[in-house]
């Protein structure tokens, strides 16, 4: 057995993490065809096939999944001494990576990009959006984005943008024809536009009036997990939706949608920017934080 090279090692742990070789070449910044080469010839000098490939998908074999195991706390512990090194730096600089479900990239992190990569032109800024709860040690991302209740107790956790009320919504056309509810238990006799988390599991309606909390399963015709085609469908007179308030704002203002509930839906404390705590903390990382608590 040869002895692989870091390029190797690194370039399998991003295919295996992205379990893409087009997205993991996006992300190394390279072609497909030198990413394909250099896990070739890894796979070549351990005398093991390491990923299944077919022309739609990648899966790991149990000894790719051996060596992602291996080499993530490994790789983990080489961007900390990285950090440990970036942390000394006067001016930020270097990648900065951030994971963030996708309504709140648009929401809270889209207004921060241009002023951060103004004020930092030696940071790049990768933000990934996934839905997922992913754990951004093992992922090698530096911090995540998620609503406060949802941050693990060992992460240091900073809020960030304004505080977040939900919005029940409908097209005016669904509103004349259905008619709106006056109560969360009305939701029962209506069509509405469900959201599947990636763990599979639908999301229930919460509302709060006086003291009181109901939770609703819904149920309608429609299910997604996409945000954006959520609120497309819904313009479209598909049914009920439940979206964040900013998302549907405009369209409120100008009459494309109708809003209903709106005294069941009290503001809450919004999202989190959180980081491990055991880490010391990037310049980058740290100019990003102070950004965040100004705006």
């Amino acid at each position: 057995m040869n002895r692989p090279d870091f390029t190797g090692l690194a370039a399998f742990l991003s295919v295996a993490r992205n379990r893409s070789f087009r997205q993991a070449a996006v992300d190394l910044g390279v072609s497909r065809s030198a990413l394909s080469h250099s896990v070739r010839l890894l796979e070549e000098g351990l005398g093991l096939r390491l990923l299944h490939r077919t022309t739609r998908s990648v899966a790991l074999t149990e000894a790719g999944t051996r060596l992602m195991g291996r080499l993530q706390p490994a790789f983990g512990e080489i961007a900390g001494a990285i950090e440990d090194l970036n942390a000394l730096r006067e001016t930020p600089a270097g990648v900065l990576r951030i994971s963030s479900p996708r309504p709140v990239t648009g929401l809270v992190l889209a207004p921060l990009i241009p002023a951060f990569l103004r004020a930092h032109p030696q940071m790049r800024l990768e933000i990934i959006d996934d839905d997922a709860l992913v754990d951004i040690v093992a992922d090698g991302f530096d911090a995540g984005i998620r609503f406060g209740e949802r941050v693990e107790r060992d992460m240091v956790a900073v809020p960030v943008g304004p505080r977040q009320r939900f919005a029940v919504v409908a097209s005016p056309v669904y509103a004349a024809a259905q008619g709106l509810p006056q109560h969360p238990r009305d939701l029962k006799q209506h069509g509405c536009i469900l959201y599947r988390f990636p763990s599979g599991s639908l999301c229930r309606w919460n509302f709060e009036k006086d003291g009181e909390a109901i939770e609703v399963a819904v149920d309608g015709p429609l299910v997604l997990n996409n945000h954006e085609v959520i609120l497309r469908a819904a313009l479209q007179d598909a049914g009920l939706a439940l979206l964040y308030e900013d998302e549907v704002a405009t369209h409120l203002a100008e009459g494309r949608l109708v809003r209903a509930l709106a005294d069941w839906t009290p503001e809450f404390a919004g999202f989190f920017l959180y980081y491990p705590s055991r880490r010391h903390v990037s310049a980058g990382l740290r100019a990003f934080i102070e950004m965040a608590r100004r705006r």
